[in-house]
């Protein structure tokens, strides 16, 4: 195999992720189980691209919840070289995204909290030095996005 070869085969994989539309849907997002961790949007893991490398196959998963579009281009990259300080700030960025929809499922399922209500009590023991803060607005929205879910999950 020509040096050539190599350069062309290593980078004609198609994306797992967006599997090779360049963008991640809902059914992607049903397909990778992360409902309530990614909206749709260009796929992160390719670039938009469709095309991935196995280097990238080989550090980093397909499922990353921590690698998404919104991120600065230098963090995207940090992720895609297995920077150890920021694969430790993916997964507690995880870890807390996690315990946040537990603590809503448990206010709006065993508590019968509306969506206003659990958004006020969290905030109001929410530290102010937290490393992940929300906005009201936006945790409204994401904590209607779970109660919606939870509804529309079969018994």
């Amino acid at each position: 195999m020509t040096f050539f070869n190599f350069l062309f085969k290593n980078s004609d994989l198609e994306c797992p992720r967006c599997l090779g539309k360049g963008f991640v849907g809902h059914e992607d997002i049903r397909r990778l189980n992360r409902q309530l961790k990614w909206a749709p949007g260009p796929c992160a893991y390719c670039d938009a691209s469709g095309k991935v490398t196995e280097e990238l196959l080989s550090k980093v998963a397909v499922d990353t919840s921590y690698l998404t579009i919104d991120l600065p281009e230098s963090e995207i990259e940090k992720i895609k070289n297995a920077d150890p300080e920021t694969i430790e700030k993916g997964k507690l960025q995880e870890l807390f995204i996690d315990n946040l929809i537990k603590y809503i499922e448990h206010q709006y399922l065993l508590k019968n909290m509306d969506a206003e209500s659990i958004a006020d009590l969290y905030l109001s023991t929410e530290d102010e030095k937290a490393v992940f803060s929300v906005e009201k607005e936006n945790l409204l929205q994401y904590i209607r996005k779970i109660i919606h879910l939870k509804n529309s999950e079969p018994n």
